[in-house]
């Protein structure tokens, strides 16, 4: 990359402002706050891992069921930092697994505009497209909602493959 002194003395300028780093931590945070709330409250329908740090584009963890597991696929809760919008993105282990899934979704609602397989899934849903941050009860509801009916959609079609 041409120029990375220039980016870098940019990028250190914006953390000295100290927004970026507020905002980027808040919403780390919440996030966390998200995956402990629906290890308790989901449970009993997903497994959750961990929280995984994006470069600055994505803050996930991952969701799976016995399902989900034997098809060797799982699902995301995405917050993509670029659009600032929740997502549920479905996931294959292994390449082969999400070149197999995305040809057979390739043609669905969530993949109608799209010309070729996502950079990192098979499919992604769009959940929360407006987050109101300052209201993070309602947000926090909103999600679980909008998460458990995109992934039950999700999971209707899968089972309509087998």
């Amino acid at each position: 990359m041409e120029n990375l002194n220039k980016y870098i003395s940019i990028y250190k300028e914006q953390l000295k402002k100290g927004d970026i780093l507020i905002a980027y931590n808040q919403l780390v945070k919440f996030v966390m706050k998200l995956r402990t709330d629906f290890i308790k409250s989901l449970s009993d329908h997903y497994s959750f891992t961990g929280i995984l740090h994006g470069y600055l584009d994505f803050t996930y963890f991952y969701y799976s069921n016995d399902f989900l597991k034997s098809k060797k696929l799982k699902f995301g809760l995405i917050l993509n930092h670029v659009e600032m919008r929740f997502e549920v993105w479905l996931l294959g282990n292994t390449k082969p697994i999400q070149q197999k899934y995305w040809e057979l979704s390739k043609n669905t609602k969530w993949n109608k505009d799209k010309t070729e397989m996502p950079k990192y899934s098979i499919l992604e849903s769009i959940i929360v497209k407006d987050p109101d941050f300052d209201n993070l009860d309602k947000l926090i509801e909103q999600i679980e909602t909008q998460m458990m009916k995109a992934s039950d959609e999700i999971l209707d079609y899968l089972k309509t493959l087998n």
